[in-house]
């Protein structure tokens, strides 16, 4: 049982399967994104980029500050996955957009990770519906 490591400390059994659902998860992204030499948080970012998007508005969504943003794109930038272009509505501003080599990249890390897909094949259709009717209630 993978349990994160700190003060937090399974109060039920849904909490520990919990735990071990985001532990899986995440190792199985990991190794997706570590077959194409990216780091989990590059993948992620690249992930993000289907539309041009300021970094700022990246960090955001990501819940994160900007320049752990700004060395991830620089990264994917130094790969040839990402490039940063003015940006059309505000020409002080830089768009971060994935480049046709970076789409290639994110279309196989969409095929490497199969964690999600996998999973969720493992249940019949009304299992599927109640998994995610509980899954939005616990989200709230």
């Amino acid at each position: 049982m993978a349990l994160p490591n700190g003060p937090v400390t399974a109060s039920s059994e849904a909490e520990t399967v919990l735990f071990d659902l985001v532990d899986v998860y995440d190792r199985a992204y990991e190794a997706a994104a570590a077959e194409l030499s990216l780091s989990s948080a590059q993948a992620c970012v690249l992930g993000r980029l289907d539309t041009p998007r300021r970094m700022g508005a990246l960090a955001e969504d990501l819940g994160c500050d900007a320049s752990n943003i700004t060395q991830i794109v620089v990264r994917l930038e130094a790969l040839g996955l990402a490039a940063r272009e003015p940006d059309p509505a505000d020409r002080r501003g830089r768009l971060v957009a994935r480049t046709p080599r970076g789409d290639e990249v994110n279309r196989r890390f969409a095929t490497a990770f199969t964690f999600a897909r996998t999973a969720v094949g493992r249940l019949s259709p009304d299992e599927q519906d109640l998994l995610t009717a509980l899954l939005r209630k616990a989200l709230g």
